[in-house]
């Protein structure tokens, strides 16, 4: 059974499809003005999981990742310049240069990551088109109004629009800054397509309305959730951040264009934090996979360091933990080491092994319990060395850790080394033996004598 923290009801839900065998996910992804920073890229390790769950536990997935190359205003809101627009400028390219690159650089290091690909990327510049009927729908339901600048959901039509985040909207009005646009009805109302006024550069757009413009931030994932899954779907993932705002609006402009609730259950991550602080380019404490490689960590390590904890509790990043993380997992591949190594036997010969078919049930039972990957991580840790290999295939299955790609291979020349050794220690060729010990420690394995042989093991 999978349980789920429901952000919509607050409780902790057992999990049913909509659909017997299918779960529909649907994961707010990146706007591609610039590289992804380490923050960003743990909510795609955590739904990650999510997704690979809920295959091991059974289900057909269709997930959608959708790519924000349009829309997403600097405030967050309907004020302020295009993010897209902005990131162009400053690099001297166009805005759909800064996508394509963008987008490249994101996957690739989706990729890194040993993410399960989704169904499929949805651009948002690709539903300009389904933007237009989803707006229109809206219009012709008498849910918006239109001002100076664009077409604006009108929140007083849907009543429950204050619900899911727990909204003060009384309180949001007494706070309403004093530029505040005096054209919108409600301080809650928000863009479902924005006008180019007379004169602004605004290098993407479409002429609707019989006036040139842009979709709103937060009509794409609607519009993509409409198009390519139907509602409602099963799960809508994102960060904590998307609740108040970005999601709330979501599930207005759905419910009005289709009269359909978005989403049966709602995932939200906290966030990542260094040194206790939001990570921010005003306080320079952003770093890429890049910036982590260059001080020796690989995107795994990440990966691993991510899912220690849990996808709803904070998380504070620091290189101390990341070293441990990396540790933990070297301790996890000398496991596996042994095992290919097949230098532990029963009396009789054969591979000792543990249990697996009731390991395996403890440890996707813990990651069922609201993706606890955390608990099922300190199951791990107790597996023994004379753990299967069929067990660490499914560690892998459920967590992408490469574990065993990354295990059992060590180079021609350690090979040679450890044979040259092994020869020397039958020859009671002490000294040479201690000669070429120091020599595998040199590239990175250490060689210990056992009963049943030498073994090696990563430094």
């Amino acid at each position: 059974m999978i349980k789920l923290k429901n952000t919509a009801t607050k409780k902790l839900e057992e999990f049913k499809p909509i659909n017997p065998n299918e779960v529909k996910i649907y994961s707010c992804g990146p706007t591609v003005y610039g590289y992804q920073h380490i923050g960003n890229y743990a909510s795609y390790i955590y739904w990650d999981l999510l997704t690979r769950t809920m295959k091991l536990n059974g289900y057909n997935v269709k997930r959608i990742i959708n790519l924000t190359d349009v829309g997403h205003l600097t405030s967050d809101e309907d004020d302020g310049e295009d993010k897209m627009e902005k990131g162009a400028r400053k690099e001297g390219k166009t805005v759909w240069e800064i996508a394509e690159y963008y987008i490249d650089d994101f996957i690739k290091n989706y990729k890194l990551l040993n993410l399960l690909l989704p169904d499929k990327f949805c651009r948002a510049t690709d539903y300009i088109e389904e933007d237009k009927k989803s707006v229109q729908t809206m219009i012709d339901k008498n849910y918006t109004y239109e001002t100076e600048d664009g077409i604006y959901f009108d929140t007083s039509k849907f009543p429950e629009y204050a619900n899911f985040a727990r909204l003060d909207l009384e309180g949001l009005k007494a706070g309403a800054r004093v530029d505040f646009n005096s054209e919108k009805k409600n301080v809650s109302d928000f863009a479902v397509w924005k006008f180019i006024k007379p004169g602004e550069k605004h290098a993407m757009r479409w002429d609707f309305l019989n006036r040139p413009g842009y979709p709103g931030w937060h009509l794409e994932c609607s519009t993509i959730i409409h198009k390519e899954l139907g509602e409602p779907i099963d799960i809508h993932t994102g960060g904590i951040d998307h609740i108040p705002i970005h999601h709330t609006n979501e599930i207005a402009q759905t419910y009005a264009m289709t009269e359909k609730p978005l989403a049966k259950y709602w995932l939200h991550c906290n966030f990542i934090t260094i040194d206790n602080e939001k990570i921010s380019k005003s306080l320079g404490n952003i770093y890429t996979l890049q910036d982590l490689a260059e001080k020796g960590f690989s995107p795994m390590d990440y990966k691993m360091w991510v899912l220690s904890g849990t996808y709803s509790g904070t998380r504070n990043f620091s290189f101390s933990d990341l070293e441990a993380v990396k540790n933990r997992r070297k301790n996890w591949r000398n496991k596996i080491a042994m095992i290919y190594q097949s230098t532990l036997k029963n009396a009789d010969g054969s591979a000792l092994e543990t249990s697996e078919k009731n390991f395996k049930e403890k440890i996707l039972n813990a990651v069922n319990n609201d993706l606890n990957s955390a608990s099922a991580f300190a199951l791990i840790d107790q597996l023994p060395e004379t753990t299967s290999k069929s067990i660490w295939e499914f560690i892998d299955e459920l967590f992408g850790l490469n574990l065993i790609n990354d295990s059992p291979n060590i180079t021609e020349e350690q090979t040679k080394l450890l044979a040259e050794r092994k020869k020397a220690r039958e020859e009671k060729n002490f000294e040479k033996s201690d000669e070429l010990r120091s020599k595998l420690e040199n590239t990175g394995i250490s060689v210990k004598d056992t009963p049943n042989g030498q073994i090696w093991q990563y430094i």
